[in-house]
């Protein structure tokens, strides 16, 4: 890597799923270009995840290779919430987010590399199981504080669409921007913390889906084609978190001057509608309703907490790896 070259750090949470991060980590081994540093953040897992961590590393070069491994599960917000942190410390000029059921395609650093000249939040295109293209949806309605349908077909003559929301399943971010907009917040658990996380990007700086396809994603889900989206099948813990976070998404809105009550409880409603729906269409049955109910109540919790407080910015400058 030449020395005027943005140092980028790939970061991966994990958790139960050794066989799908060996495909992921060795997909990294292919890329043409290689990052500064491989984040690999475990969320406590119980199978043989550590081993296959320290066998990779020890083959891929120590010194490339930060591992972490949680105390307890901390879901995929408190792992990601961890990544973050781990590459504003470590120097690194951007942290490129993924679970650990993906794999990277040869060319996408390459094909990042223009964009970030030019933009400092980046989400690429996958594909699907299938090597089809994957559907995203991403842009935030700010009056009903739900992401509404958003395909490629919004992508502009130049190859980019600009959008306010975005994944941990491909976010690309420059770490200036996640200090200044703090780490992921790890309370969400799982579920619409990447939104939210996009969203406060998208408040300081623009946010950008490019045409250019750099992952594939290789976990198969239940799903439903319903033509300007897709539904995949969800479990009922997700579900909960789906509903309850609900709360976080809108005290964020609040913090920032950006919340139309009405609008988002009418969101909030569409969003209990759509995941009814889900269980109906998608997965057959009702098992799960009971969360939704569960998660909706828990998120009147968060909105009467009178001491609730957003992420705070990120203070301590990055310690430097040389």
């Amino acid at each position: 890597m030449q020395a005027t070259d943005p140092k980028v750090a790939i970061a991966i949470v994990t958790y139960n799923r050794s066989g799908m991060l060996s495909g992921l980590l060795a997909s990294i081994e292919r890329l043409a270009k290689q990052p500064e540093l491989v984040i690999i953040v475990d969320n406590a897992s119980g199978d043989d995840t550590a081993a296959a961590v320290g066998e990779w590393a020890a083959r891929y070069g120590l010194d490339r290779v930060l591992s972490r491994r949680m105390e307890t599960n901390t879901g995929g917000s408190g792992g990601f919430s961890e990544c973050v942190r781990l590459a504003i410390e470590a120097g690194v000029d951007w942290v490129w987010l993924m679970d650990d059921d993906v794999e990277v395609l040869p060319e996408a650093l390459n094909q990042f590399a223009p964009w970030m000249r030019r933009f400092k939040v980046i989400h690429g295109r996958r594909y699907d199981t299938d090597g089809s293209p994957f559907y995203w949806q991403a842009k935030f309605n700010n009056f009903l504080g739900v992401p509404l349908p958003f395909s490629s077909r919004h992508l502009n003559t130049y190859g980019y669409a600009v959008t306010n929301s975005g994944t941990f399943e491909g976010m690309l971010i420059a770490t200036e921007i996640a200090t200044r907009i703090g780490l992921p917040d790890p309370r969400f658990f799982i579920t619409w913390d990447d939104a939210t996380y996009a969203w406060l990007a998208a408040q300081i700086t623009e946010v950008a889906l490019v045409d250019e396809f750099v992952m594939q994603k290789k976990r198969p889900q239940r799903q439903v084609n319903l033509g300007l989206r897709h539904l995949n099948d969800a479990s009922p813990m997700v579900k909960y978190h789906f509903l309850r976070n609900r709360a976080y998404v809108g005290r964020y809105f609040q913090v920032h001057g950006k919340l139309n009550r009405f609008g988002f409880a009418l969101g909030t409603g569409l969003t209990f509608a759509k995941e009814v729906f889900r269980l109906i269409v998608v997965e057959h049955h009702l098992t799960g309703f009971d969360r939704l109910v569960d998660g909706w109540r828990d998120g009147r919790k968060i909105w009467a907490d009178p001491d609730w407080q957003p992420m705070p910015p990120v203070l301590a400058g990055p310690t430097s790896r040389g």
